[in-house]
């Protein structure tokens, strides 16, 4: 059982959570999650916080192919404000910020963000490391290969698996030598790596295990699901929630999605099937 310090709370993952996507942006992939104004964030964080989110995930940038980079200034006045006014109304749920950039996360927690989500696992800004050990916050280090830009150029692995996991190997124990306590990885679906890549490491997602850290899965309406279905990514939460059912099976922690209800639903009705196995 895995417990995340989230600035003097403790957070229980004995079962799995569920992360709520919070876009402050004008150009993530589902338009569903962009919510520019801070009183559209409002409504949306407690839609997700009745629905049962744990954790909201507040981001000002976004993160899919292709993607231009917003500078920390920008990226600080979308987000500084929403998760401010967040911590207001919902002071009971965690709020994580998805930043790469150190100053954003200082700026965040100093509002009231308890968990840094990091796409880049601290390789674009080589400061957040140490600003995230002293700030003494979970820490998400997720794998991707490139940056947002060009990361879906060609990708390719020789053993898709083993090379994340090596990754993250080497990866952690750089955060603990900085001094973070409490690591969550995240495969980083979608981030330099084709769907043939996605499927292979959602198969072998148990493996993650081995870490001994908590494992976010971060699957929500991406590409993977929609292109295969040949569907659109407004119609992608039928085959969202195959996949978070199949990562719950595999031992996953926490879910990031759009779709806070239905993500909690599968997490219940998993739960049921593998206390019927004797597994939990």
């Amino acid at each position: 059982m895995y417990t995340l310090n989230c600035k003097g709370r403790l957070l229980s993952l004995e079962k799995p959570v569920v992360m709520g996507i919070i876009n402050i942006t004008p150009d993530s992939f589902f338009a569903g999650s962009r919510h520019l104004v801070t009183d559209l964030a409002l409504r949306q964080a407690e839609k997700m916080v009745k629905e049962g989110a744990a954790i909201l995930d507040i981001g000002g940038q976004s993160t899919r192919p292709g993607a231009e980079r917003v500078g920390e200034v920008a990226e600080m006045e979308r987000v500084i404000p929403a998760i401010e006014a967040i911590n207001k109304e919902f002071p009971e749920v965690e709020i994580s910020v998805d930043t790469f950039y150190s100053k954003v996360a200082a700026e965040a927690v100093s509002v009231g963000a308890s968990i840094i989500n990091d796409v880049s696992a601290g390789l674009i800004d080589m400061g957040m490391l140490p600003v995230v050990a002293g700030l003494q916050v979970p820490y998400v280090c997720m794998h991707m290969r490139g940056e947002p830009g060009t990361m879906q150029q060609s990708p390719e692995y020789e053993d898709v698996t083993r090379e994340v996991l090596d990754f993250f190997i080497q990866r952690m124990e750089d955060c603990r030598k900085a001094g973070i306590r409490d690591i969550i990885a995240d495969p980083g679906f979608g981030f330099g790596k084709t769907i043939h890549h996605n499927f292979t490491l959602l198969d072998r997602l148990e493996a993650f295990n081995m870490l001994g850290v908590p494992i976010l899965l971060g699957i929500s309406r991406k590409s993977t699901i929609y292109r295969t279905l040949g569907i659109s990514v407004e119609d992608a939460l039928n085959g969202t929630t195959v996949l978070h059912t199949i990562g719950l099976m595999k031992g996953v922690n926490i879910l990031r999605v759009h779709d806070v209800k239905e993500a909690r639903e599968a997490i219940i009705l998993t739960e049921r099937v593998l206390q019927a196995e004797g597994l939990v």
